[in-house]
């Protein structure tokens, strides 16, 4: 197992996309577990989906003293070097995307601006903070997906697998990420890990992932769509595990060596963070269901079957995902293992206390 190799106390740590689901619970976590430290969040706040649910996510950070909030777009270059001129952050968390496998097919200008422009914002940021002689940036760890495995045959989804069969606008921007970020660790000697997140679900999620989806669309007695007629698996993984592997992550920055050719191996990771269990769709429909009548979401005498398609696969979409998770499990000793039904369970709650 790999020993710490920095200290979070006193740190000055970015948190790009703070207000969205996985930056606000990175944050929140970060300032409860950690009194000394300073948590800088940007976010431009688009209505992709709900503001009102990203300015909860806010709303629940900023009483902290060590929080400090920037709306802003990281594919303003000036916005991002303005930022680090003030903060000089130690480890910076890029989590600003534009989410989304089908939404990609509709909008891809906006994947290419904050995926593409706005990473490389970020890295040319990191790069220049080692600038006369300054320590700068000790590790950048940024959000990839599994969307990266595209259609891949083999299972479960490996870190030495070949990625270069996107299916989706929105997979080709994240493998475009490991590549940069890689380029950047070998030029600049940027310790950086890239992480595969697989599925990730919980209260006050984004709205536009099935589970949540499927409960709007139960509550105003509309029809939903099963794809792939139900012959779909998915490695659903909860935000709590999530978190828990991004700070074990942050804590060890991939060492700096130098390589035969005299110049620096680059100091570079990626790991997988899923539940190494996917789940079959049909199961988790019903799973849902049956805690969200559980919370008095919907009622216990709620006809499931009129309200259910199945229907064929989406374009961009994979029949599964399914991660291995050895090398996170080895190296930092974790490995995510919220059951669903847990998972689900604090979702319907949290769905009956926020719009009930």
């Amino acid at each position: 197992m790999l020993k710490d190799n920095i200290d979070l106390n006193g740190k000055t740590i970015l948190v790009t996309g703070v207000a969205g689901f996985i930056g606000s619970n990175l944050a929140k976590r970060l300032l409860r577990d950690y009194q000394t430290i300073r948590v800088v969040g940007i976010d431009n706040m688009n209505d992709y989906y709900d503001v009102h649910i990203k300015e909860s996510r806010l709303k629940e950070l900023s009483p902290n003293p060590g929080f400090i909030f920037i709306k802003g777009n990281i594919a303003d270059k000036q916005t991002i070097n303005e930022l680090f001129e003030a903060y000089h952050p130690q480890i910076v968390v890029n989590l600003a995307a534009q989410a989304g496998v089908r939404y990609s097919i509709i909008n891809p200008d906006a994947y290419i601006e904050s995926n593409l422009l706005g990473f490389y914002n970020i890295l040319e940021a990191c790069r220049h903070s080692y600038d006369n002689g300054e320590s700068g940036v000790l590790h950048l760890v940024y959000a990839s997906s599994s969307s990266v495995y595209g259609s891949n045959k083999k299972i479960p989804y490996s870190t030495d697998d070949k990625v270069d069969n996107p299916v989706s606008l929105y997979a080709a921007t994240k493998k475009s990420n490991e590549l940069m970020a890689h380029a950047y660790s070998k030029l600049y000697d940027i310790p950086s890990t890239g992480l595969r997140f697989f599925t990730v679900y919980g209260p006050a999620g984004r709205p536009d992932m099935a589970y949540f989806g499927f409960t709007d669309k139960l509550r105003a007695g509309k029809t939903i769509q099963i794809f792939n007629y139900g012959n779909c698996r998915r490695d659903f993984t909860y935000i709590d595990d999530i978190i828990e592997g991004v700070l074990r992550v942050m804590r060890h920055a991939p060492e700096r060596k130098t390589g035969e050719d005299g110049l620096p191996d680059p100091p570079y990771k990626v790991y997988n963070i899923g539940n190494n269990n996917p789940e079959n769709l049909l199961d988790f429909v019903t799973i849902l269901q049956e805690e969200l009548v559980s919370a008095g979401v919907l009622p216990a005498d709620y006809d499931f079957e009129s309200h259910k398609e199945l229907v064929p696969m989406q374009p961009g979409d994979v029949p599964v995902t399914y991660a291995d998770t050895a090398p996170l499990e080895q190296e930092f000793g974790f490995k995510p293992a919220t059951p669903l039904r847990t998972g689900l369970r604090k979702f319907a709650q949290w769905y009956k206390d926020y719009y009930l």
